[in-house]
């Protein structure tokens, strides 16, 4: 029984996984976007030859560094279980290295060494992540015997920029003393003791560590780095007690989220969510172009406007669109027959050939007025500009949501903010290689006809009551078709407006 308990300690069950069928595939897509899997193998001090892989977008901007999050698994854990940590932080753009440590998984090494040994591993890892230019900051997330691994190593490389510990042990000792009494383990309680003592020689006869130094809560006060806690309510293998031990003696920046569940059951949801938002928080990564862009530069050609981190590449599609439904209609009212555009040709051309089909004789440094022009809504009583601001209001917040693994993005769009005052804006800026700036803006208040002032006095009463009959025939849905596709075509006078004024600037 005692050698059981033995092997229960430096020898559970090993996983053994074929990579190609257990792990992410070398390609894959998620969330829209590509990525890869890089396997590879490093030493340890020991001479254990350790089997790691590194997940990351399939491409990687020139001179762009991504954060990385180290995952170290449990005692009879390998790479697999990383598999949700890879779906829930590469959205985010942070990259995710997990390995088996030595004695787990596919790795080399006899035992396991409950985060003793674990330690060099993951010192070794960190090793080859600094060397490589394209890991700027990097994250800890460990599960049981991981967690330990983590806060050993956290407590000598302060330079770690946040971990995640989940379910960890306090006291290696205590913990033994415990699973007697779980797994009702009749002997009395100084046979137990000397079993123990006895276990101790044998286990650092074979694995090469002493189970009383691994007292994880002597190393908390000494650490602090930023650190998200976690344990299951119901877990009876760790319990709950021993995170609530480290939490209070950690002096550094500190949560612990409680959940339900046992030690292996799957994690909710909230708590996944929890986990994205802190490693963002902490590791900032950087906003790259989406693989939208790609598409945009490759069947559009965007002159000098450059598809980038700033750029809000939903804008494009909107004017790229309003030029097409533009020259349509153009076409369809013409006796010449409707013709498609290029997809070659230049969006600011696009927009040049769509001024000519806009009926708007004043130009557009008349729209940008506002102070000498006046705003009507012609057949529209409050009731419809209300709806029309509504619906507004909705395009505008499904354009600006935020996504992450939930998310699927961390803040790329820009805000719209609104005022009261005049119309609220969203301006796309991207600096040229010329230097100078090019901003297209679009109104995201509902855009009304607007008109001059007329010097000559106001309207005979005849007229207005003339004009307000023959409006009120028209169904309502028809006005507001139509007031959408001239509010359509002022968006594209107004970004044609001032891509000019910049660009002979």
């Amino acid at each position: 029984m005692i050698d059981q308990f033995i092997n229960f300690v430096i020898r559970p069950p090993r996983a053994e996984y074929n990579p190609d069928q257990y792990l992410w595939e070398s390609e894959f897509t998620l969330a829209g976007r590509k990525y890869k899997r890089q396997d590879l193998e490093l030493r340890n001090e020991r001479g254990y030859a350790l089997q790691c892989s590194h997940y990351v977008p399939a491409t990687i901007p020139e001179n762009t560094s991504l954060p990385c999050v180290i995952y170290c698994h449990g005692n009879s854990g390998c790479r697999a279980d990383a598999n949700e940590a890879a779906v829930i932080l590469l959205p985010s753009n942070i990259t995710v290295f997990t390995l088996d440590f030595s004695g787990s998984g596919l790795s080399e090494g006899e035992y396991v060494s409950l985060g003793w040994h674990e330690k060099d591993d993951l010192k070794i890892v960190v090793s080859f992540l600094r060397s490589n230019k394209q890991v700027s900051c990097i994250g800890l997330w460990g599960r049981s015997m991981g967690a330990v691994t983590s806060l050993l190593y956290g407590a000598e490389d302060p330079s770690i920029a946040g971990m995640v510990l989940d379910s960890a042990f306090s006291n290696l000792f205590d913990l033994m003393m415990e699973l007697v009494d779980v797994y009702k383990i009749r002997l009395p309680k100084f046979t137990v003791k000397m079993a123990v003592h006895y276990m101790r020689r044998v286990i650092q006869k074979r694995a090469k560590f002493d189970i009383m130094s691994l007292n994880v809560s002597q190393f908390a006060p000494k650490t602090f780095i930023p650190t998200l806690f976690g344990h299951a309510s119901e877990d009876v293998f760790i319990q709950p007690r021993h995170s609530d031990l480290i939490y209070k003696l950690y002096v550094g920046d500190k949560n612990i989220i409680k959940f339900e569940g046992d030690h292996n059951s799957p994690r909710p949801q909230f708590y996944y969510d929890s986990v994205s938002i802190f490693f963002y928080n902490v590791l900032h990564p950087p906003q790259i172009p989406s693989a939208c862009a790609n598409k945009l530069e490759k069947y559009y050609d965007l002159g000098d406007l450059k598809v980038g981190p700033g750029m809000d590449e939903s804008l494009l599609y909107e004017i790229i669109a309003g030029l097409r439904k533009v020259s349509t209609d153009a076409g369809s009212s013409s006796s010449a027959p409707p013709h498609i555009l290029n997809g070659t040709k230049s969006v600011v051309e696009l927009l040049a050939d769509s001024a000519a089909l806009t009926p708007l004789a004043d130009g557009v440094e008349s729209l940008l007025d506002h102070d000498n022009c006046s705003a009507e809504m012609d057949g529209l009583d409050c009731e419809g500009s209300s709806n029309l601001q509504d619906r507004t209001d909705e395009q505008n917040e499904e354009c600006c949501s935020d996504s992450s693994s939930n998310r699927e993005s961390w803040g790329r769009c820009s805000s719209l903010g609104v005022s009261d005052e005049e119309p609220s804006t969203t301006e796309c800026r991207r600096t040229a290689s010329s230097g100078h700036h090019m901003t297209l803006r679009a109104l995201a208040t509902p855009l009304r006809r607007i008109q001059r002032k007329s010097s000559s006095g106001p309207p005979k009463v005849g007229e207005e009551k003339k004009k307000k009959k023959a409006t009120s025939k028209k169904p309502r849905h028809e006005r507001f078709e139509k007031l959408e596709a001239f509010g359509q075509r002022i968006r594209q006078m107004i970004r044609l407006g001032n891509h000019r004024r910049y660009k002979s600037s």
